[in-house]
């Protein structure tokens, strides 16, 4: 075993045992979340734990610039990108933080990363290389900050937002593999596995909620290693979009139907997709797997389709949400709750 592969031990057991001290600091100063009306669980939970998967990941990132593994340029866009967003959520999971401020700061987070990455790179459309220059770049922030609150949205259940975050990362890492971009394995790799450290104490029943401040860094931090990855090779933007569908998918057919029916999209609500399955189901493991099953066998073919038999991005991105939009509808995304009762 190289020293490598002990970093990413490493980062596994430090998650691991910070999230059990966040737990046991949560619990001795009552940092709980109760449930409510737009609760998606019944049991007094500790929040907070998200924190152990931003330090344990941030933490290691200067040792891959030591270790001349990646690019330093890269690892400054996601670390010091990923840690606003992460001081923005804490700060708003111990008060509040106003919208409008909140937004400035994703905003500020989305320029950081991509001055450092150097923007936006050309996007292959249908064969065609296109660079969308100052338009590109701006396409590219309003990625990045709906991506973390879309990630952000999509925390509402146990242990959903770690096995995404899980499974997309770990994909990407096999796909780089596959395709000989071996050199841009590490930030997804170490990301999983400070993901994992803390999962074991969110997997349903969940012992411990991750919080704004590790869902938002989560989103953010995919999004700028997605860009990352685009630079390297243009298709691998379309390979990220297409892993990150559920989430994706979930969240913005929700944000359009409430966004039509003039809903306060600022809100909180209980109207995603995977909520409504929840209650469906009686309990928040079965859907949570279900997301784990089709980033796996569903997902993850369709990227592979564009990467290894050259299927265009844009069509493979659609193949691939047909199904996700369907179970979107299936399961009522964004719908009034009284109405489906």
């Amino acid at each position: 075993m190289t020293y490598w592969w002990l970093i990413v031990i490493v980062v596994f057991i430090i998650s691991f045992l910070m999230t059990a001290g966040l737990r046991r600091y949560a619990l001795a100063r009552s940092i709980i979340d109760i449930p409510n009306a737009r609760s998606s669980h019944s049991v007094p939970t500790p929040r907070g734990g998200g924190v152990s998967i931003v330090l344990s990941f941030l933490l290691t990132l200067p040792f891959l610039s030591w270790l001349h593994i990646g690019s330093s340029n890269g690892s400054i866009a996601v670390g010091g990108a990923g840690a606003l967003i992460a001081i923005i959520g804490f700060a708003d999971d111990h008060g509040h933080i106003a919208a409008r401020w909140r937004l400035l700061g994703h905003f500020v987070a989305a320029i950081w990363a991509l001055f450092w990455l150097g923007g936006m790179p050309s996007v292959v459309v249908f064969g065609m290389t296109v660079n969308l220059g100052l338009v590109g770049d701006v396409l590219a922030a309003f990625y990045l900050v709906w991506l973390l609150n879309l990630y952000n949205f999509m925390d509402g259940i146990d242990g959903i937002a770690s096995v995404e975050a899980i499974c997309v990362s770990l994909c990407a890492c096999l796909i780089y593999w596959i395709s000989g971009f071996e050199s841009l394995i590490w930030p997804p790799l170490l990301l999983a596995m400070a993901v994992a450290g803390f999962l074991f104490w969110n997997f349903p029943p969940a012992r411990i909620f991750m919080g704004d401040a590790g869902s938002g860094f989560l989103g953010m931090v995919l999004g700028v290693i997605s860009i990352q990855a685009a630079w390297a090779s243009a298709q691998l933007l379309w390979v990220w979009l297409i892993l990150l569908g559920v989430f994706i998918v979930d969240a913005t057919y929700t944000l359009v139907r409430r966004l039509l029916r003039g809903d306060k999209v600022y809100e909180a609500h209980r109207s995603h997709a995977y909520q409504f399955a929840s209650r469906k189901f009686g309990k928040h493991l079965p859907v949570t797997l279900a997301v784990a099953v089709l980033n796996l066998f569903w997902l993850l073919p369709m990227a592979l389709c564009v990467t290894l038999l050259g299927l265009d991005g844009i069509t493979g991105l659609i193949i691939a949400y047909v199904p996700l939009i369907l179970l979107a509808g299936k399961y009522h995304a964004g719908a009034l709750e009284a109405s489906t009762s």
